[in-house]
């Protein structure tokens, strides 16, 4: 088989094309949170706090992370000035998360870089093809389910 045809397949496999250009994505993405320096775990957190304060719990559930990972993020986080803690007066084993008014900025330095990476990105598709294109991103199962090798 020629490297040519070998090529041509390899990009007829969903699962190879999504992970080559995820990589790519993944790249452009990390280069421009790159303007706000923070790594992808401190940018999301910080963008699941623009619509306003959330309890821990709820952020380490959207970020589908353990709560001792999220402590060691809001840590840096509030280290930095982005965010600021503090304990819901209605039950005080809560923490209250919100975004301080460097974290404000932070966030709106990181949404213009992303905007231009995704101009870049998705810049042959069509507002119906980014809209489909997102359509069927979040109907890809990605659950993965490891088989037991002990019995190999």
């Amino acid at each position: 088989m020629s490297a040519v045809s070998e090529s041509a397949n390899l990009t007829d496999r969903l699962g190879f094309l999504l992970a080559t250009r995820g990589d790519a994505t993944k790249a452009r993405i990390q280069i421009a949170m790159g303007a706000v320096n923070l790594p992808p775990r401190h940018a999301m957190t910080l963008m699941h706090l623009r619509d306003g304060p959330r309890s821990q719990r709820e952020i380490a559930d959207i970020l589908e992370i353990d709560p001792s990972q999220l402590v060691a993020i809001l840590n840096d986080l509030e280290c930095s000035g982005q965010l600021e803690r503090r304990r819901d007066p209605i039950d005080r084993r809560r923490h209250i998360v919100e975004l301080a008014e460097a974290g404000a900025a932070t966030l709106e330095a990181m949404q213009s870089a992303l905007d231009e990476a995704e101009r870049e990105l998705f810049s042959g598709l069509s507002e119906a093809d980014r809209v489909l294109l997102r359509d069927l991103l979040n109907r890809v199962s990605v659950t993965v389910e490891h088989g037991d090798c002990a019995g190999d």
